[in-house]
């Protein structure tokens, strides 16, 4: 199961796309509140699959 150590690495890339996001919605003075919270659970779930992955990886 090689590809899930790699599919962590996608929810960095949607975390940098939905900043990104935020930020131009930001200097359009649009409401950006949701692209925030959807990077920081992006965020929170790279090192959650992070941990689990490293966990199992040792045993």
């Amino acid at each position: 199961m090689t590809y899930l150590k790699f599919i962590q690495y996608i929810y960095l890339i949607f975390a940098v796309f939905f900043l990104y996001d935020a930020f131009d919605k930001f200097n359009k003075n649009e409401d950006y509140l949701l692209s925030i919270i959807i990077a920081a659970v992006s965020i929170g779930m790279f090192f959650f699959r992070r941990h689990f992955h490293n966990k199992y990886q040792k045993k």
